[in-house]
């Protein structure tokens, strides 16, 4: 009996991929890689062996955090004989079990495609105890990590059902002409201008473009920095989308395994959808496939003077899930 490297073994491995068909996810990233094998083969049956492998050595990177490059995304869809539209709908099953969902147990996955051609993979997350305004839709996950990795427009977004109304607002401030195609599995595709009609969108408050692409402002330290952490927070928060506060701020956390995650604070025009940049530096790190337990610091970097303020939700989130953990809070100014 094999025992892979998380001291699970391949009858306990097996036990719960079995009880993953009802439960909808499994805890894939705590799996050995010999229990990944088998995972895998449970979430995606039809996929031929060749397309799992090439997975599994993607998902294996050291720097994968659920990007898959347009290459790899090519690759998948030839093995497959499938449209790039119907590998993203085959693949929400992986998506799906980097789903952290404690308090509802409904675990949700969701692909997204970048204008690059690359996919990018994303899962709902509840923060245990706490508000559940603090919970990250799937839908939110993926197209903030497409943001996080310098996308310069989304154009496919595929989930198992239609999207809540939340992150249709929220998907809207990403393609604001509502052209994005919605892929849900057996459904036609849709255009999100379908399934959320008279939006309220950017425009509404004199913004002529949504989060995409990406447009950065000239923050500074008071002071150099040598700091990895610091500098982490700082580059997230030039990148950070904030047209409605003017507030932009950002944040790094940095593993026990020495790997830094980066969230950058994305607004929404509706103000509720919008995701701190906590929240989406979590994200990135669940889709590397850390847990809570693995962060070891974390930096809030923010505009001195602001109108509005990330770091009391930042440290009650903080006090939930890495109780041990310190909050480093570290001011910029513009320009």
């Amino acid at each position: 009996m094999t025992t892979p490297d998380n001291g699970i073994t391949r009858r306990t491995a097996l036990c719960l991929i079995g009880s993953a068909a009802a439960a909808g996810a499994i805890s894939f990233p705590l799996l050995g890689d010999d229990s990944k094998s088998l995972a895998l083969r449970e979430m995606l049956p039809t996929f031929k062996e060749k397309s799992r492998s090439l997975l599994l050595k993607l998902m294996g990177e050291p720097g994968y955090s659920g990007q898959i490059t347009a290459g790899d995304a090519a690759a998948l869809a030839h093995n497959e004989s499938a449209t790039a539209e119907q590998l993203m709908v085959d693949m929400i099953p992986l998506a799906r079990s980097y789903s952290h969902a404690p308090i509802s147990n409904f675990f949700v996955g969701s692909v997204v495609r970048g204008a690059s051609g690359c996919l990018y993979t994303g899962a709902n997350i509840e923060i245990p105890g706490q508000c559940l305004g603090f919970a990250v839709h799937a839908e939110q996950s993926a197209v903030s990590n497409a943001y996080m990795h310098g996308e310069k427009a989304v154009s496919a977004l595929a989930v198992g059902g239609a999207p809540c109304g939340h992150c249709r607002q929220f998907i809207n401030e990403a393609s604001p002409d509502g052209e994005i195609m919605i892929l849900t599995p057996g459904k036609p595709p849709i255009k999100l201008s379908a399934i959320l009609p008279s939006a309220f969108g950017p425009a509404a408050l004199g913004r002529k473009q949504g989060a995409f692409p990406i447009q950065e402002t000239k923050l500074t330290l008071p002071s150099p920095t040598t700091n990895p952490v610091i500098a982490a927070a700082l580059e997230a928060a030039r990148r950070a989308y904030a047209p409605y506060s003017a507030s932009p701020s950002g944040v790094a956390i940095r593993s026990n395994k020495g790997r830094i995650y980066q969230g950058s604070y994305i607004e929404n025009v509706a103000f509720n959808p919008s995701l701190s940049p906590l929240q989406i530096a979590l994200a990135q790190m669940f889709a590397a496939g850390e847990q809570y337990s693995a962060i070891a610091a974390v930096t809030l970097l923010e505009v001195e003077g602001a109108k509005i303020s990330q770091k009391a939700v930042t440290e009650t989130v903080l006090g939930a899930i890495a109780p041990t953990v310190k909050l480093e809070h570290v001011y910029a100014r513009v320009g």
